[in-house]
């Protein structure tokens, strides 16, 4: 075999063959990569999306446990409170917000002194967070100290982050209708509650647009605890 032949044999890659295939290899993991990107963004999107209606069920299921618990009771000390106006329990519920005394009341630490009974509350308010920029809330007030004033004293948390409207109705089972308030600080309703509350949460779902969770809740003890 000739010398010329045995060098041609030899011959290696040139460079356009190895820019090619550099850029075949660059192709390829640029697929791969964006596969794998596109897989991380369905699984945050999908696990964005499972968070967003677990607080969503948490918030509505909370409400619904202590709003079915409320009660109100004329067992108070009439030296130190006037009358159903100033008694410790009460149930005042208007179309945004709702106060109320409950035995819901979930004792957090051993031997803490609290019973089952509190007073709680639910409105919308402002966020406190920083860059919240007008963020609305849902927030709930919770004082385990009935004998208090029911406007006053407690902690406040935020029980969901984004919400756009609260929204409570409040079935009247003599009229057979849904009233927007409910005061058992008059006198026609000061030993009654409403047998049902229908709450309605409006947010932002996954796609930014706003959506209305609804339910509802039954008053188990909807007459007023006698004195005795």
């Amino acid at each position: 075999m000739s010398s010329r032949m045995k060098r041609l044999g030899r011959r290696g890659f040139t460079l356009m063959e190895v820019m090619v295939a550099v850029a075949i290899t660059a192709l390829m993991g640029t697929v791969v990569a964006m596969a794998f990107q596109t897989g991380f963004s369905a699984k945050e999107t999908v696990e964005g999306e499972a968070e967003h209606y677990r607080m969503v069920r948490v918030a509505l299921n909370r409400m619904a446990r202590e709003i079915g618990s409320a009660y109100v009771s004329d067992r108070y000390d009439l030296k130190r409170f006037r009358d159903q106006n100033d008694r410790p329990t009460n149930f005042v519920g208007e179309r945004d917000k709702l106060l109320f005394t409950t035995f819901a009341n979930q004792r957090l630490y051993t031997d803490v002194k609290e019973s089952d009974q509190a007073v709680v509350e639910y409105f919308v308010e402002a966020s406190n967070d920083r860059g919240a920029r007008g963020r609305l809330d849902l927030k709930r007030r919770v004082n385990p100290n009935v004998g208090d004033r029911m406007d006053r004293g407690g902690t406040t948390d935020v029980l969901f982050e984004g919400v756009k409207t609260l929204e409570f109705a409040y079935w009247n089972s003599e009229k057979k209708e849904w009233d927007d308030e409910w005061d058992t600080r008059r006198n026609e309703q000061r030993s009654i509650l409403p047998t049902r509350v229908r709450i309605t949460v409006t947010a932002l779902d996954e796609n930014g647009k706003e959506a209305r969770y609804t339910t509802q809740t039954r008053v188990m003890l909807n007459t007023e605890l006698p004195r005795f």
